[in-house]
């Protein structure tokens, strides 16, 4: 019984270290308050808890940094099947997935120069690929495949490191031809700034999550009034222009019993131009 104790205890203590303090009415909502009341609390709760889990996110993964591999080509011993294979490169860092386009018709020597770029877990300083043949009507077919190691020069001083790769398959461990790849490494720096897209509000939807008897919400955009456009400033008339005045003089001694006025609108009406101004006046007089 006495080390049950300690074994809870020493439990204990763990999640006090991981998580830290947390109020003594942590998930527990006192019943004497409003609804609102309620939910405001839950809403608190809820932002602690995730503030402190962020923490033990950012804790765990020191060194956390961002790997680029650049899958370039493949040079292949064996063309399998009848035609040209269509191969195509699966790769996995840690525990995620990455597959590049497939190189159609590409045979024994296929190019995809795919650049993959991810984050690189603490621990990890090889990567696992795999090169498939796809194909239309049965299983995509594993062709060769090989553990390739991160270069630590890559890693330790961030420089960019191109090699080709030994590959196995069905002709034997390293057999099977190579892989050429391109690493380079950045390591994590401080967090980005978050840009923030247009501001948002939660209204509530019109259905409900019937699934967890809550109202569901959707995003609105927030209305901003449109920005004030700059006062336009109102366009030069041609009859203000300073050259204009000895053609409006020359319009006016052809047309003597038309209102000066007038000579000056059409002469505004057609830009300035004054052989059109004259034609626009003789038909007015006609």
């Amino acid at each position: 019984m006495e080390g049950a104790g300690s074994s809870e205890q020493h439990d204990e203590w763990k999640k006090r270290a991981f998580l830290g303090p947390l109020p003594p009415n942590f998930l527990r909502l006192e019943e004497h308050l409003t609804p609102q009341e309620q939910q405001e609390a839950a809403d608190q709760q809820a932002a602690l808890a995730l503030q402190q889990l962020q923490g033990m996110s950012t804790a765990a993964a020191p060194g956390l940094g961002r790997l680029s591999i650049t899958i370039a080509q493949a040079k292949l011993v064996k063309n399998y099947g009848m035609t040209r294979m269509d191969p195509y490169v699966r790769l996995r860092v840690g525990h995620a997935i990455y597959e590049t386009q497939t190189a159609t018709n590409g045979g024994k020597n296929p190019h995809w120069n795919k650049v993959i770029q991810c984050w690189l877990p603490a621990g990890v300083d090889r990567i696992y690929v795999e090169i498939y043949d796809e194909c239309s009507f049965t299983m995509d077919e594993l062709i060769a495949w090989g553990h390739i190691e991160i270069p630590p020069q890559v890693i330790q001083r961030g420089e960019t490191h191109e090699d080709w790769y030994m590959l196995s398959g069905k002709q034997g461990d390293n057999q099977e031809g190579m892989i050429d790849l391109v690493f380079s490494y950045t390591v994590k720096t401080k967090c980005q700034p978050y840009v923030a897209g247009p501001p948002m509000v939660m209204v509530p939807n019109a259905t409900s999550n019937l699934m967890f008897g809550m109202q569901g919400y959707s995003p609105v955009n927030v209305y901003t009034a449109p920005p004030v456009a700059a006062a336009q400033q109102p366009p030069v008339l041609a009859s203000a222009r300073p050259e204009a005045e000895t053609e409006l003089q020359q319009i006016a001694e052809m047309f003597p019993n038309v209102d000066k006025e007038v000579i000056k609108s059409v002469y505004d009406a057609n830009n300035g131009k004054k052989d059109t101004t004259i034609n626009s006046l003789l038909q007015m007089c006609e």
